[in-house]
């Protein structure tokens, strides 16, 4: 059985930071799979945010690179995204997802257990 916790989300200002987390339970997160965060904002879609393989490997989308970092603790079980200079068109429900196998992808679907979700609100 694999769980995932996201916690971390809240209220913050343009250009402020905050960090999230994904605590992992179950299989997947030792067993060499991805661990990936989406959003998705009211009327939108989910999108990709990030991803991290077990090796540590990481792959950002275009609109949050140079800003969001993601790293993982594999003591922990956890995996961070840490969102600097936010903006406040990133305001959304972030998830952490993952998936068993080892190389990234970008849709939402071929992830298969999924965080309840954190929501982040970047004030103008």
């Amino acid at each position: 059985q694999v769980q995932l916790v996201d916690s971390g989300g809240g209220l913050v200002q343009a250009g402020g930071s905050l960090r999230l987390s994904c605590v992992a339970s179950g299989r997947t997160f030792n067993s060499g799979g991805v661990m990936g965060w989406f959003r998705q904002a009211p009327g939108k879609e989910r999108e990709f945010v990030g991803a991290i393989t077990w090796s540590a490997d990481v792959r950002y989308a275009d609109a949050v690179k140079g800003r969001f970092t993601i790293s993982r603790d594999n003591a922990k079980n956890t995996v961070y995204l840490q969102m600097n200079s936010l903006k406040p068109e990133d305001t959304a429900v972030y998830y952490c997802a993952t998936r068993p196998y080892s190389y990234v992808t970008t849709y939402a679907t071929t992830y298969t257990h999924w965080g309840q979700g954190t929501q982040v609100t970047v004030s103008s």
